[in-house]
């Protein structure tokens, strides 16, 4: 009897702190609700950080980049008017001739005939840039003792695919570029178009006058050369990486204030009309003006009107 008094003491108290417990339970509910704000919560509004640059007012070229050797413009060799061994060279390579200038003496003389010894000059004033002739040589009026380049003169041969030559037309500027004078520009022109195509390789010869100030430029060496295909001038680009073309249109998107609040900065949505593109650099015909603040970095997530934070300025394209 004693035991069964015990055990209905300690399931009178467990079912009395059960009851502490649940009560206690939705006390903490009911505070916590208390808490809660009974309207609904706004989210907050994400921005998002891009980069920008201006849109340049300036100059944009199509070229066609092709390469070659830069070569003597005017060449011509000097022969001996007689066959016989040289006896005598009166030149090197590197020398400034003038015409009718002493080039070699040839001695035509044979066992038991002696002959007058006869004499090869330079048939125009240049310089020497190639000399077979070697004393001791024997050599007939059909091998070269010298040649010689006339004047300062150099060009380039170019070859142009058949696909591009109706872009080709005489005196169209070129720009040359070599490994020798890294990061100059030097100038030239097409002086000279072939009037047939090359049959095998289906190609036509072209040839570029190439200015040369300071006669640094000298014949041999490897030229990069741009023929311009077309120049524009007074036109507005940008980075080709922040057109975006979507649902068949193209647009941009610009920084622009806020006009309900001033220390907010948008994304604003632009339709443009894209123009020829160079080298990453893209010409925009219509629907943006020169000095905008075009967003090249991070548009691919925005929206019309969307919340900026401009991370970066870029320093703006070049102006030629």
């Amino acid at each position: 009897m004693m035991i069964n008094k015990k055990i209905l003491r300690s399931a009178a108290f467990c079912a009395a702190l059960m009851i502490v417990m649940v009560f206690s339970g939705c006390e903490r509910i009911q505070k916590a609700l208390n808490r809660t704000p009974a309207g609904p919560v706004e989210a907050p509004i994400p921005v998002f950080a891009v980069n920008t640059i201006a849109a340049a007012q300036g100059q944009i070229q199509d070229y066609l980049a092709l390469a070659g050797d830069i070569v003597a413009g005017s060449t011509v060799d000097a022969y001996s008017d007689v066959a016989g061994k040289v006896t005598r060279l009166y030149v090197s390579v590197g020398s400034r001739v003038t015409r009718g200038q002493r080039i070699a003496e040839v001695d035509p003389s044979r066992p038991g005939m002696e002959f007058l010894p006869g004499i090869a000059t330079a048939p125009l004033a240049g310089t020497i840039v190639s000399l077979p002739a070697q004393v001791g040589m024997t050599v007939s009026q059909a091998v070269p003792l010298a040649r010689i380049s006339g004047g300062n003169a150099l060009e380039i041969r170019l070859y142009v695919a058949e696909r591009f030559i109706s872009k080709i037309t005489m005196a169209q500027p070129c720009e040359i570029r070599l490994d020798a004078w890294p990061g100059e520009v030097f100038r030239g022109s097409i002086s000279e178009v072939s009037p047939i195509l090359d049959p095998a390789s289906r190609t036509m010869e072209v040839r570029v006058n190439v200015e040369n100030p300071g006669s640094r430029l000298k014949a041999g060496m490897f030229a990069k050369v741009r023929i311009i295909t077309e120049r524009k001038n007074n036109i507005v680009k940008i980075p080709s990486s922040a057109l975006i073309q979507r649902f068949g249109e193209s647009y941009v998107f610009v920084a622009a204030p806020d006009p309900n609040n001033a220390g907010i900065t948008l994304a604003k949505r632009r339709i443009v009309v894209p123009g020829i593109l160079i080298d990453g650099v893209l010409e925009v015909q219509q629907g943006l003006a020169a000095d905008e603040d075009v967003i090249i970095r991070g548009q691919s997530l925005l929206e019309d009107g969307a919340r900026i934070n401009i991370i970066d300025r870029v320093a703006p394209l070049s102006v030629n």
